[in-house]
């Protein structure tokens, strides 16, 4: 019976889990890999301070951390870190030196799609062509990152920041992504969720292609070519997003349907603050575009679009839409602010008293005949734009707000930012910036 008993016993501690361990490693040759080979599932290898040789390939769930001074350099070879197991957490390390070949595409952190639940936090990412590859690993987490691109002379030759395709509930978050390419490239992928992120001295901020049912909130582009970036991409929430001294669009809709736009903020001189161009069925509520050369360029036959509470505030040009039949934006008696209509509100019920058009007949003109800009001066040209403020009935089509606001939406851009903002962009210095990014339309 005590044998029998002892059995049993031996039976069930060999079915437990083994314990994880701690290996600490400190530098030197091959010291990192020769942890990896002894390591089990579920232990922690945790670097000591100083230099280790890459590229690392991780195959079985563990978790890999670094202190202080702890840096893995991949010697332009490869990813300096590939994670190819479900589980893994990779934090705290200084990683440098990927290699430079697009395809399969080199990263500080590449996770492939055995990568489930990968968790990537806290590290410093300099020198990668990639900074983290999200390439089919589902449920990744990619967090409190510091990544700095590459600034090659091609913008087209250096890599993305974060790089997500196919990687449905991924979370990229509190991430600070400088140089490069784009800050987030996402792509053919769902649910993903991309928040509080710092963005600067790059393309696109975010880049969305067939990205759907999909959240980014609480960003900050500063001083980028272009904001937020949405396309081909459907019912996308984009809220809090913040873009300072963008150089191009601070948010373009392009293809882009059945989304929410709200409670962002554009300023600081970009040429468009927002461009809508075949994009249908979408809500732009309570945003603020402050300070760009047209305040939204809305074409391409953009339908049963609703926009309303927003704050168009000191736009050289509020609106550029050109059609033949008028266009409400209004939704349920609420308007939008903008700031260059004189009217009064006596009834006090927060509504301006008068409609407003933000374009006439002569921009119709003027955008559909450039040459046509030889004779902006004109008294012809006075009389036209006179004699339709005095006979409104003589309006050819457009924008028509019906139930504009009096005061504007009250959002604030947080002080810390502003003074980010106060530094020159890249691209105002004619560095690195020879590839075309402004979008054509068709």
């Amino acid at each position: 019976m005590a044998r029998l008993v002892s059995l049993v016993i031996a039976l069930i501690l060999a079915s437990l889990p083994a314990l994880a361990a701690r290996i600490e490693v400190h530098p030197g040759e091959d010291a990192l890999a020769r942890a990896l080979l002894r390591a089990q599932e579920g232990d922690e290898i945790v670097l000591a301070p100083g230099l280790y040789a890459g590229p690392v390939r991780l195959e079985i769930p563990l978790t890999l951390t670094g202190t202080t001074g702890a840096v893995i350099d991949a010697g332009g070879t490869g990813s300096v870190v590939l994670v190819d197991a479900p589980d893994v957490t990779v934090q705290s390390l200084t990683l440098i030196n990927s290699g430079r070949v697009h395809e399969p595409g080199d990263a500080g952190v590449k996770l492939t799609k055995k990568a489930l639940r990968a968790q990537v936090l806290g590290n410093d990412l300099k020198g990668n062509l990639i900074g983290v590859d999200i390439h089919g690993a589902r449920d990744a987490r990619v967090v409190g990152n510091r990544i700095e691109g590459l600034r090659l002379p091609r913008m087209n030759d250096r890599g993305n920041g974060i790089y997500v395709w196919n990687a449905p509930g991924s979370i990229v978050e509190d991430n600070d992504i400088r140089y490069g390419r784009d800050g987030i490239f996402s792509n053919v992928s769902k649910h993903n969720t991309y928040r509080g992120n710092l963005f600067r001295d790059l393309r696109f901020a975010v880049h969305y292609m067939y990205t759907n049912d999909s959240e980014i909130s609480g960003n900050i582009s500063i001083g980028n070519h272009l904001g937020f970036a949405l396309m081909y991409s459907d019912r996308i929430v984009a809220r809090d997003n913040i873009s300072l001294n963008d150089r191009d669009y601070g948010v373009m809709l392009n293809y882009t349907n059945k989304s929410d736009i709200f409670e962002n903020q554009v300023s600081g001189g970009a040429e468009k603050c927002v461009f809508v161009y075949n994009s249908h069925r979408n809500l732009l509520a309570s945003n603020s575009f402050d300070g760009c050369d047209i305040g939204i360029h809305f074409t391409a036959g953009s339908e049963r679009n609703t926009i309303t509470g927003n704050a168009f505030i000191a736009n050289r040009t509020q609106v550029k839409y050109v059609g033949m039949h008028d266009v409400e934006w209004s939704y349920d008696g609420r308007g939008n602010y903008w700031s260059d209509h004189p009217s009064f509100d006596l009834n006090g019920d927060d509504r301006a008293d008068s409609i407003y058009r933000p374009n006439d007949l002569m921009d119709h003109i003027l955008w559909s005949q450039p040459a046509a800009k030889l004779l902006i001066g004109s008294p012809a040209v006075q009389l036209v734009r006179w004699s339709q403020e005095q006979f409104p009935a003589t309006a050819t089509g457009g924008v028509i707000d019906s139930h504009p606001l009096i005061a504007a939406p009250d959002l604030a851009v947080p002080p810390q930012f502003l003074s980010l903002a106060q530094a020159t962009p890249l691209w105002a210095t004619g560095a690195s910036d020879d590839d075309a990014t402004h979008f054509q339309p068709d």
